[in-house]
């Protein structure tokens, strides 16, 4: 669920009614950061660029939390709130509950990393109400923005920035992250033996085998933007060498000119011409404008050889590069091919062997792996 967020609520600073402050000592508290302190840390820079590039007073924003706090577009922060099972089958009280808490641990362990454009500054896991649950605030924020701050907050973007793009009213951004999220707990959920129930929803929910899926997708569909890129660059070489080929035409255009244009041609001298006024007139001009010829010839040519070496070596580069990521992106689709194949087998096996006896092999699978591995480190 998603919650306006009491910071102070979840630090402890002060206690609910529902609180038992004698199993509060078995929180954890992974961090609190004051939220005025993380907005300095993320956006003065920005702020600063955006203020300097302001000619009028009026314009300028002298204090971006309070901007945001005030705005109607924007959260300062949002608060993500997670809970497996509830108090009849996960009582913070019972063995289920300290299960309850490792899960979740291990979940938040990977939060970060997951969500880069989301800056975490206060996260607390409790024990010490009727469920264990935890809670996780975070700054949303987007960079290399042409409107406002280059650096700002904004949700929508966020999302976006690690691949979340909205569709359709009921498939927004938002929805798209929650449902990988609560993917994401669930495959860590799978790996202690507890299986995710959907109730109460109609929404589709992946399953952890359609989370590996979707992120190898993920991958794949940021290498295919790659390549697309490299392609364009291709292109763009494509374009450099023709002009090459455009000055191999000029220069033989050259060539023709100066062997027969009439301005690099000396006349005959007429019979009362004297030599010094054939050399002044006729020769020193032209000989000027061959002097003037050749150096620009230099000039061109020089820094035609300098950028005919840069793309030889950006094309060979670029070759390199683009070989592989073709590879990769092969590799990436054969692994995706076989997740949907073993999504299949398995779902299959669930449907004709119901979930208890899959549920027990897996389980003995488990107990097998775990006595192998004791065995092997026992020698």
């Amino acid at each position: 669920m998603v919650g306006k967020g009491s910071v102070n609520h979840n630090s402890r600073k002060f206690k609910a009614e529902n609180v038992d402050g004698n199993r509060t000592h078995l929180n954890i508290d992974y961090c609190n950061e004051p939220i005025r302190k993380v907005y300095h840390e993320l956006f003065d820079d920005a702020l600063k660029r955006y203020n300097d590039r302001q000619t009028r007073a009026d314009r300028k924003i002298e204090n971006y939390y309070e901007k945001i706090r005030s705005s109607k577009q924007e959260k300062p922060f949002h608060e993500l709130i997670l809970q497996i099972g509830d108090k009849e089958n996960m009582s913070a009280e019972s063995e289920n509950g300290t299960l309850a808490r490792q899960i979740l641990d291990e979940y938040y362990r990977g939060f970060q990393e997951r969500n880069p454009q989301l800056k975490v500054f206060s996260a607390h896991l409790h024990m010490d109400e009727a469920t264990p649950h935890l809670h996780i605030d975070f700054v949303p924020f987007t960079t290399g923005s042409k409107r406002g701050l280059d650096t700002r907050v904004s949700l929508k973007q966020a999302l976006a920035a690690q691949g979340f793009k909205g569709g359709t009213r009921g498939d927004t951004e938002w929805n798209q992250w929650v449902s990988a999220e609560k993917s994401a707990l669930a495959f860590v959920m799978e790996r202690h033996g507890i299986e995710w129930e959907h109730k109460g929803t109609h929404e589709k929910h992946l399953s952890v085998l359609d989370y590996k899926k979707q992120e190898r997708e993920k991958e794949i569909n940021a290498l295919e933007d790659k390549l697309v890129e490299k392609k364009d660059e291709f292109r763009v070489m494509a374009d450099r060498i023709k002009n090459f080929d455009n000055g191999e035409r000029a220069l033989q255009n050259l060539d023709e000119s100066i062997m027969n244009g009439p301005e690099y041609q000396l006349p005959e001298p007429s019979a009362m011409m004297s030599a010094r006024s054939y050399k002044t007139k006729f020769v020193e001009p032209l000989v000027a404008r061959f002097k003037s010829l050749i150096s620009t010839l230099f000039a061109r040519y020089f820094k035609a050889l300098d950028s005919y070496h840069s793309l030889n070596i950006t094309n060979g580069n670029l070759y390199r590069e683009n070989e592989k990521l073709s590879k990769i992106n092969g590799k990436l689709t054969e692994e995706n091919t076989r997740l949907r194949a073993e999504n299949k087998d398995y779902s299959l096996l669930r449907r004709v062997f119901g979930h208890k006896q899959i549920d027990s092999l897996l389980e003995q699978a488990r107990n097998l792996k775990g006595q192998k591995r004791d065995y092997t480190r026992s020698r």
